[in-house]
C-alpha cells in the first residue's frame, strides 16, 4: 500500500484494487452534485462539492461492496458534510478522519474526501480494509487539509453522541433546525456555525456556536441579535430586524465567537453551558523548530571559553613581545634609551655632611 499523493486535476480518488477488493467494472465519475445526492444538492454545494466516484468491489469470496466518494474543495467540506449525513444512532469507528456506521453501511471521511461504503455483508476485517482504503485516498494541497476549529469548542459535558453539525450555509443551517435563522447568521460576511445538542434537566437544550472572522464583526452580529431578540414594547425592537419566534435563549461572546444556547434550561444550566465555551487565540510558530549551532547552549558556553583563552593567550603575547623589546634596546643601547642617569632624581639628607639639614638634590 502506498502513502497518499496529492491530488491531481485528472487524478482518480477510488483505487481500482485495494485489500483484495477489486472494480472489475471500473469506476464511474460525475461532477454533478445530484447524481451524489438529489434530495440534498444545495446543502453539497455549500460544503464545496467538485465530483463523485463511484465503483462496485468484488472479492473472489463473492462478497460484493459498493463505495461513493464525495470530493469537496477541502477537509473542512468533507468534515461538514460527514456531520451532516452522521445520526446519532451510528456507532463511531476507527477508519480515516472519523467514522461511523449503521448496519452494513460505513460513512468515513479523509481529508476531503467523503466515503459511504455499502457491504452485502459484514467480516471481521471490514474496518481493517477501509482503513486501507483511507490511507490511499489522494490529499488536497496542503492550504486545504486543515480541520475547522471551531467544532473543538462545543463542551463534552451532558453533550449528545453525534449531535454535531457542522455548517458553512444557509440552506444547512435551516435543514438542521438551529436556534438562529441564517438571515441573522450572515455567512456573507465569513460565518462558519457548529450545533450541538445537550441533555437538560428539562429536555434537549441546543448549543449554536457562530464564528466570524474578528472579534469586532462578532460584537456587532451580537448587538444586532440581542436587539432583534428584544420584547415589542423594548425601544430596540422597533429598529431591529425580524427574528423568528424561538422561544428565550442565552447568548454571550468569546472572541470572535458567538455562542448562544436554546431550549428547556434553566439559568443556571444556560449560565454552566456557555461559561464552558471560551476562546483562545492559537499563535502559530512557523519557524525552525530544530535547534541549530547557533542556538545551541552548549555551543555557545563552549565559544565563550574559547574566546576568553585566546583574549589570554594575546594578552600574554602582547607582554612578552614588549619584555624582550625593552631587553633587546637595553643591550643594544645601554642608559640611552632606558636607564639614563638623568632620568632617576633622588632626594637624599646627608645629615653627616650637612648638620643643618638643608636638602640637597643628588
Amino acid at each position: 500500500m502506498g502513502g497518499a499523493q496529492q491530488t491531481g486535476a485528472n487524478a482518480s480518488v477510488l483505487p481500482a484494487q485495494f485489500a483484495g477488493w477489486d472494480a472489475k467494472d471500473g469506476i464511474i465519475k460525475s461532477t454533478d452534485p445530484e447524481e451524489a445526492d438529489a434530495a440534498n444538492t444545495p446543502v453539497l454545494k455549500e460544503y464545496g462539492f467538485q465530483n463523485l466516484e463511484r465503483a462496485t468491489y468484488t472479492r473472489d469470496d463473492g462478497r460484493k461492496l459498493v463505495i461513493r466518494a464525495a470530493v469537496f474543495a477541502d477537509t473542512s467540506g468533507a468534515y461538514g458534510a460527514y456531520t451532516y449525513y452522521k445520526t446519532p444512532v451510528m456507532l463511531n469507528e476507527k477508519i480515516g478522519g472519523q467514522a461511523s456506521s449503521l448496519g452494513n453501511r460505513v460513512l468515513f471521511y479523509q481529508n476531503n474526501v467523503l466515503v459511504d461504503a455499502l457491504f452485502d455483508r459484514l467480516s471481521v476485517m471490514s474496518a481493517a480494509e477501509l482503513r486501507e482504503l483511507a490511507g490511499m485516498l489522494p490529499a488536497p494541497a496542503p492550504n486545504a487539509r486543515n480541520l475547522p476549529p471551531l467544532p473543538t469548542y462545543l463542551p463534552r459535558e451532558s453533550y449528545q453522541k453525534n449531535s454535531a453539525k457542522y455548517i458553512l450555509g444557509p440552506i444547512t443551517l435551516d435543514r438542521v433546525g438551529a436556534p438562529l435563522p441564517a438571515s441573522m447568521v450572515d455567512f456573507q460576511s465569513g460565518a462558519e456555525v457548529v450545533i450541538g445538542k445537550y441533555s437538560a434537566s428539562a429536555g434537549e437544550a441546543t448549543l449554536m456556536l457562530i464564528s466570524y472572522p474578528t472579534p469586532q464583526l462578532a460584537a456587532e452580529k451580537l448587538k444586532q441579535i440581542e436587539a432583534a431578540h428584544q420584547p415589542a414594547s423594548h425601544p430596540q425592537a422597533a429598529t431591529a430586524p425580524a427574528l423568528l419566534d424561538i422561544g428565550p435563549f442565552s447568548d454571550k461572546r468569546t472572541g470572535p465567537i458567538i455562542v448562544v444556547a436554546a431550549g428547556p434550561l434553566s439559568l443556571r444550566e444556560a449560565k454552566v453551558l456557555l461559561a464552558s465555551v471560551s476562546y483562545e487565540a492559537d499563535v502559530t510558530w512557523n519557524e525552525n523548530t530544530y535547534v541549530t549551532k547557533k542556538d545551541n547552549v552548549a555551543n555557545f558556553l563552549f565559544n565563550a571559553i574559547l574566546l576568553c583563552g585566546i583574549l589570554i593567550g594575546l594578552a600574554l603575547v602582547a607582554g612578552l613581545g614588549f619584555f624582550g623589546v625593552r631587553i633587546g634596546i637595553k643591550r643594544l643601547f645601554p642608559g640611552r634609551v632606558f636607564d639614563r642617569p638623568e632620568d632617576f632624581e633622588i632626594i637624599a639628607l646627608h645629615l653627616d655632611e650637612n648638620p643643618e639639614g638643608v636638602l640637597r638634590r643628588r
